[in-house]
């Protein structure tokens, strides 16, 4: 990649990090900010893929968090009261989680469809597993600071 492209890059990283900077906690803006320059990093994007990429990714990431919101709300805050949920009122709730995941996965599988016009399939599965890497570090740093180790 030649300096002209590297400085793309980045502008188009910066570019992304402000665009989401000032939604939720101080704390997940430093993770989001992390989080792209590791799938820049990893997957190797070109300034013309990036972008095309980040639009359609920071879309994802939205729709994605619009449900983990939804699942908050409407599920893990009733299995807080969990012993006092009746058997129909519990399978009411699985019902509500089950159509949750569905919209999930239908998401995830418009996503990659929609990804791989954008970037190569190969970069696409680097994509997946930068992700899959940038959690692993995520939680493993998390459970590092719980043990006072970070």
């Amino acid at each position: 990649m030649n300096n002209f492209s590297k400085i793309w890059v980045f502008i188009m990283l910066f570019l992304t990090v402000v665009s989401v900077s000032g939604q939720g906690r101080p704390g997940m803006d430093k993770i989001k900010s992390l989080k792209v320059a590791f799938i820049t990093e990893r997957v190797g994007l070109t300034s013309k893929e990036a972008t095309m990429f980040w639009p359609v990714y920071n879309e994802h990431e939205e729709a994605l968090a619009q449900i983990r919101r939804k699942e908050r709300v409407e599920i893990r805050s009733k299995m807080a009261d969990f012993e006092n949920l009746s058997e129909n009122e519990a399978s009411k709730l699985l019902d509500q989680l089950i159509e949750l995941e569905r919209e999930k996965q239908e998401l995830n599988i418009i996503f990659i469809s929609n990804i791989r016009e954008v970037i190569s399939p190969k970069k696409t599965f680097l994509l997946i597993k930068a992700e899959e890497d940038f959690k692993r570090r995520l939680l493993k740093q998390i459970q590092q600071r719980r043990q006072g180790g970070g």
